[in-house]
């Protein structure tokens, strides 16, 4: 609902603060006031067109804030589009927050939490949060897209509904598959060829995890062979000596050394460690030997074998640079194209059964269509006949309302039963839908979309928004020029709906009749104020006795019998109000 409402610079509003119930809030004040003014100012606030002109004559910026507090529902379809537009407040506390300045010169500044938006965000925001009569842009019952889902939801068919989207879901996702494999059959021939010459020649390479490793290992030895046999030999040498050379090897000195520090530990056992030491040396030192000589022997002059690893390695490095970096992308490439071809290979197969469940699928949802279809056309009656009814207790005796239901033939939709044919469907079913009105005899039904403004209208908006009041979740809606054209007996009758309303929505009106402001939760009086050359519009809320004042003056009689009607009105009122609630218990 709308909680807190800031205007500065707007109109003849020089700066003005208002805090409204949650119930039902009504404004009143003489013609010219700016009860109206107060009404464009939310509908700017919420993303109505704006003009320069709207800015208070002497300053440059027109500034409007609005404080809404959200619940449950309200936040379910405002959520998403703050979350998509990254706009949720840090700590909001069930509250959200829209502003706009107007400049003179033209440029406007939206913004949503406090971070700018454009227009359009602001605007599909604000659709979901009020309903303002006499604004159609916001007026949720002028939107037709709109009439689908408050039938739905007065006659509790969203289980029904939402079967039959799963389905719909469904039934997307098999044509997507559908068409993408009636695209690549266009193509398979050569996406065959393609597919078995990538498995052949991967198949072909019988890869192994780790060779390319193993293989350059191997290369580097044949290509450094002679290099590494002279290496070898002089490690050789210089561990076990030469035959002819004349010099002692490191064998010999180190036995040399063995032998030495044998003789000491018998005459000091302390050297004894260091004999063990030395003779442990030379024993590793004889085992390092023998593996430089096994190693030398091993040393393979082989050209052949050298191209042969290089041209493996050619040939991986090749694969490597069409499938893959490494052997297992490679090895993940070639079981992917075996898969891709068993799939284009069985096409045929694949695309023959999912049109057969594409039509199972169409004939399930014609048939949960039409349930869906004639509960809503049994739903619609019963709308019509209550709205009939409150518009007669709002003296519209012959006025006239239909839900029209229609089907469009489409020849890849849904198959309807009892007809034969195909008609168009989506999520929500096969139905289009759109209240139809006739506010006087004679004139016929017409859509909603084209009737007169006016009082008359808001009657009719006030008996829809009466019958749907559980069906529509836009949480505040405002009533201006409501009661144009009508008495006090009506207006007591239409400040008595509205005052109902106010139990699944917050209600603003502004009225000129006493007997339907006296239904009021919260009374605002709206005056206008002269000071200088300067015209100004204030707006207080008033306490009961203030109150009863301004009954007063509404009756359009003086004297101490025009306050006594004020107050036995608003005793009477209080009384119906307490009646009700006690009986709500």
């Amino acid at each position: 609902m709308l909680s807190e409402l800031t205007i500065s610079n707007f109109a003849i509003i020089d700066a003005l603060s208002l805090t409204f119930a949650p119930g039902f809030n009504v404004l009143t004040g003489e013609t010219g006031a700016g009860k109206s003014i107060i009404i464009d100012a939310v509908s700017l606030l919420l993303g109505g067109r704006s003009d320069a002109s709207m800015v208070r004559a002497g300053a440059d910026v027109a500034q409007l804030e609005g404080l809404f507090t959200l619940d449950g529902e309200l936040r379910a379809a405002v959520d998403p589009i703050l979350e998509r537009e990254e706009l949720q407040a840090d700590d909001d506390g069930g509250a959200l927050a829209l502003a706009r300045e107007v400049r003179r010169e033209g440029r406007n500044v939206c913004r949503v939490n406090g971070r700018t938006v454009s227009l359009a965000i602001l605007k599909e925001i604000g659709q979901q949060l009020v309903d303002i009569h006499g604004q159609s842009e916001h007026l949720s019952l002028l939107r037709v897209r709109e009439h689908l889902n408050l039938l739905d939801r007065y006659a509790g068919l969203e289980t029904q509904r939402a079967e039959l989207a799963a389905v719909a879901r469904e039934l997307n996702a098999v044509r997507r598959e559908l068409a993408e494999l009636v695209r690549s059959e266009k193509d398979a021939a050569r996406r065959i060829d393609l597919l078995n010459f990538q498995i052949n020649e991967i198949t072909a390479a019988k890869l192994k995890p780790g060779e390319d490793k193993t293989l350059l290992e191997e290369r580097t030895r044949l290509a450094n062979a002679e290099k590494l046999a002279s290496l070898a030999e002089e490690a050789i040498r210089a561990a076990e000596g030469a035959e002819g050379e004349g010099q002692p090897s490191a064998t010999d000195l180190l036995g040399q050394t063995v032998r030495a520090l044998n003789s000491l530990a018998k005459i000091d056992p302390a050297l004894a460690t260091h004999r063990d030491t030395a003779q442990s040396l030379a024993e590793q030192l004889a085992e390092l030997a023998r593996d430089l000589q096994t190693y030398h022997e091993s040393i393979e002059f082989n050209p052949k074998r050298l191209d042969q690893v290089e041209e493996r390695l050619e040939m991986i490095k090749s694969l490597q640079r069409k499938y893959g970096g490494t052997i297992e992308a490679v090895t993940a490439f070639g079981q992917q194209a075996q898969a891709d071809l068993n799939n284009v290979t069985h096409a045929g197969e694949r695309i023959e059964a999912l049109r057969k469940q594409e039509q199972t699928m169409l004939r399930q949802i014609g048939k949960l269509g039409a349930a869906l279809s004639k509960a809503r056309r049994s739903a619609g009656e019963r709308l019509a006949h209550s709205i009939e009814t409150e518009l007669k207790d709002l003296r519209m005796d012959g006025a006239q309302f239909a839900v029209d239901v229609q089907w469009e033939e489409a020849d890849d939709g849904a198959f309807a039963e009892g007809n034969g044919k195909r008609v168009a469907f989506d999520s929500t079913g096969i139905d289009r839908i759109e209240f139809l009105i006739a506010p006087n005899p004679g004139e016929g039904l017409k859509p909603m979309v084209k009737i007169a403004s006016g009082g008359e209208t808001a009657r009719l908006m006030l008996a829809l928004k009466g019958v749907l009041a559980r069906a529509d979740r836009t949480p505040t809606l405002i009533f201006d020029e409501i009661d144009q054209g009508i008495g006090g007996r009506v207006g007591a009758v239409v400040g008595r709906k509205l005052w109902g309303l106010s139990g699944n929505h917050q209600v603003l009106c502004i009225t000129h009749l006493p007997q339907l402001a006296g239904y009021g939760d919260a009374h605002f009086k709206v005056a206008k104020r002269i000071s200088g050359d300067r015209t100004t519009t204030d707006v207080r809320p008033l306490d009961a006795e203030k109150r009863v004042d301004e009954i007063t003056q509404m009756l359009g009689t003086e004297g101490q019998a025009a306050r006594q009607s004020a107050e036995e009105l608003l005793q009477m009122v209080a009384a119906e109000k307490g009646g009700k609630a006690a009986r709500a218990r």
